[in-house]
């Protein structure tokens, strides 16, 4: 019998990949009606990159992503605070890719389908529970569709999952981290060093995450940007909901500097989307059997370090290899072992100290005022902490991005 994965997003697709390497038959089972190329930006860290790469991807993934070349840190005067190198500029053996979402699963797609053929892509195919006995699952879907039986289940079925939902059903609604974001994708001229990964300002008085996602004819970008403030009420989360520009852009209002006029960025979005920055804490297991979680089923994290997509798509290389190792029940709960305990690490970490905490503190040192100079401020020793402690939180130093390559 055959694996069977229960979504078709980013860590669904990738795994469906990594099994294929490994010679395990599988089928990807997707709620929505078809697999389309929805969403904005999100970064693909140099771990995922490289893992991406050794499935042969990184040809298609430099053809529709921009290729991150460095970080800057700015305060909401617009004054630099840090800048520092990433990916290949930074010395990794593959780029940090800055992509669209939808042409990120496209590229995922693609492979899926030229490799596994369409016949093993179901979609209209939402889960509903998942049964098992000693020779396998049998997976259970809405709307009358019938049931499949399979080897093992993974839900990869995100952060509304159904089958988290069966295992953990009195778990309680999100965690909710007081901060709310709009996002929204806008065509602008290149900026900075035309690759740059920009975080400016900080909650209290609002926040920015801005980096192209695409190249356009005729020399403009596609620009994806991130507004964070902090927000008493929320609304659920749902990644597709509507957002109003008039609910945040008066935070942004003046923030017109020499590298970027942000207003007019926000003004030229078509459509602004809004989510709460929430995360659930993390589960005591995710395999129960022969049904495990992975992806945001398993860790859905605050969107704080650039690392959700990331992580789903080490849970998916990590699965692979302890399937093919050993025998099927053990191997889940392997997988498990490994991985629920270090992305338990980065939901905490996103939490506490993400990448952005340099501004934090820059902002709390400063109180919010503009400073004569940053070293006055926050040493280059103290920066540097910050930014490395994530990276080895969240398993991207440069030494634990070689070892993978090695």
């Amino acid at each position: 019998m055959e694996t069977l994965i229960l979504g078709g997003g980013v860590g669904g697709l990738t795994l469906a990949l990594c099994l294929h390497r490994a010679g395990i038959p599988c089928r990807v089972y997707e709620a929505a009606p078809e697999i389309r190329q929805v969403g904005v930006g999100v970064n693909i860290l140099p771990h995922a990159a490289a893992e991406l790469a050794a499935l042969g991807l990184e040809p298609a993934l430099k053809r529709v992503a921009v290729q991150t070349r460095d970080s800057y840190f700015f305060n909401r005067f617009g004054q630099l605070i840090h800048r520092e190198p990433l990916g290949v500029a930074a010395g990794y053996p593959h780029p940090q890719f800055s992509i669209h979402r939808g042409d990120l699963q496209g590229v995922l797609l693609a492979a899926v389908r030229e490799r596994l053929g369409d016949a093993r892509i179901h979609t209209g195919h939402r889960v509903t529970r998942v049964e098992q006995d000693a020779d396998g699952v049998t997976v259970h879907f809405a709307d009358g569709v019938a049931s499949v039986r399979g080897a093992c289940a993974i839900a990869c079925d995100g952060i509304h999952s159904a089958v988290r939902r069966q295992f953990f059903p009195d778990e309680g609604p999100p965690r909710y981290s007081g901060v709310n974001m709009w996002r929204g994708v806008t065509r602008w001229k290149p900026f900075l060093s035309g690759a740059p990964m920009v975080r400016a300002g900080w909650l209290s008085t609002g926040k920015m995450v801005i980096y192209p996602i695409r190249e356009l004819p005729g020399g403009e970008q596609l620009i994806n940007w991130v507004a964070e403030i902090e927000t008493p009420q929320h609304l659920e989360r749902d990644w597709n909901r509507k957002g109003r520009l008039e609910d945040f852009l008066p935070a942004f209002a003046d923030w017109n500097f020499d590298w970027l006029d942000v207003p007019g960025l926000l003004r030229g979005a078509e459509t602004v989307l809004e989510f709460p920055m929430v995360d659930q804490d993390p589960l005591p297991r995710w395999t129960h059997g022969l049904v495990t979680l992975l992806g945001d089923a398993a860790h859905p994290m605050v969107p704080r370090g650039s690392n959700g997509a990331g992580q789903s798509i080490l849970d998916a290389v990590s699965l692979e290899r302890h399937m093919q190792a050993k025998p099927l029940a053990a191997a889940l709960a392997d997988y498990a072992a490994e991985r629920l305990p270090a992305t338990a690490a980065v939901v905490l970490r996103n939490r506490t100290n993400p990448p952005d905490a340099i501004l934090r503190e820059v902002w709390q040192r400063t109180g919010d005022t503009p400073f004569a100079r940053i070293e006055d401020v926050i040493s280059a020793e103290e920066i540097a902490a910050m930014s490395d402690g994530y990276k080895q939180v969240a398993g991207y130093t440069l030494s634990d991005v070689r070892s993978r390559v090695a």
